[in-house]
């Protein structure tokens, strides 16, 4: 996590919980397509298909990116402050009960809290243990956000209990979106092999089944192509055959909270302590 320096006007709003004025800030009118992160650390936390137009005068988002935000009382016993998951910058308020939009939430921030990145490149990988790969990923240079969930199967909106007894054709996975102009899909994919054996059938290490298979999900059939190429020159590295299935993406289904960010927030966890750790420090040359 990096930590921007702050004009004397940012620190008023995002570190002591200010507010800029109504219609004065630079997202409030603004609609391109991308991510909205967080101006003092980075952390991704809004996406732009969740922005809408409330007329309120600043930003409005009707959804955040799972686990990015803190809600708490704000100090006036009336409204509820929202903050940056990753660390605690102030972002504005979040409503409910207005209308606006079928979700009936709005959170109300301010521009000064957030920068904008544009429109970010997806890809869903199966690796194994969706723990795992998402603390991987989530020290990846130019990787914007990670997110656990299923997708590959075709029972839908499972639950993890579902996927583990390996009867709804899910792989455990992630949706990492990243920023092609720092980090390519070339890369992506290199830590990808890099952290799995791909030549070992619905299996990685002592978790057993078709949902730690080794799969890439594409977001469109132009990368899918480039996907294949890839696959097919990594292939060569191998004494074995690549058990890594490449298919068009249909639907990925969000992992339940409890499984957001895991191993951050259970380091001492034997899998995160014996398994996780072992495997960041063993890739620490490709991770940031």
């Amino acid at each position: 996590m990096f930590w921007k320096e702050l004009s004397p006007e940012e620190e008023r709003v995002i570190v002591r919980g200010g507010t800029e004025p109504p219609f004065s800030g630079e997202y409030t009118d603004h609609f391109e397509e991308g991510t909205y992160i967080c101006r003092r650390c980075g952390a991704p936390l809004y996406r732009s298909e969740d922005k809408f137009h409330s007329g309120c005068g600043w930003p409005s988002f009707d959804d955040e990116i799972p686990g990015a935000i803190k809600r708490r009382p704000d100090p006036d016993g009336r409204r509820t402050e929202i903050s940056c998951a990753s660390c605690g910058a102030h972002l504005g308020h979040v409503f409910t009960g207005e209308g606006f939009t079928p979700k009936n939430v709005r959170h109300c921030v301010n521009s000064i809290s957030l920068r904008f990145l544009p429109a970010a490149e997806r890809i869903v990988l199966g690796g194994g243990c969706f723990w795992c790969t998402e603390a991987v990923f989530r020290r990846v240079p130019g990787v914007i956000s990670v997110t656990p969930g299923y997708a590959g199967g075709f029972v839908p909106h499972p639950t993890y209990s579902q996927v583990c007894e390996g009867s709804t054709g899910h792989a455990e996975v992630v949706l990492v979106e990243f920023d092609p102009r720092q980090v390519s899909l070339r890369e992506i994919l290199e830590v990808f092999f890099a952290c799995h054996d791909p030549t070992s059938l619905n299996r990685q290490g002592n978790d057993v089944g078709t949902q730690y298979r080794s799969i890439i999900l594409c977001s469109s059939d132009l990368q899918r192509e480039e996907v294949e190429a890839i696959v097919r020159e990594v292939s060569r590295r191998f004494d074995r055959p690549l058990m890594t299935e490449v298919e068009l993406l249909k639907d990925f289904y969000p992992a339940e909270d409890c499984h957001f960010r895991y191993f951050e927030r259970y380091p001492d966890q034997p899998y995160c302590r014996l398994v996780i750790a072992e495997k960041l420090r063993s890739l620490s040359g490709l991770l940031g």
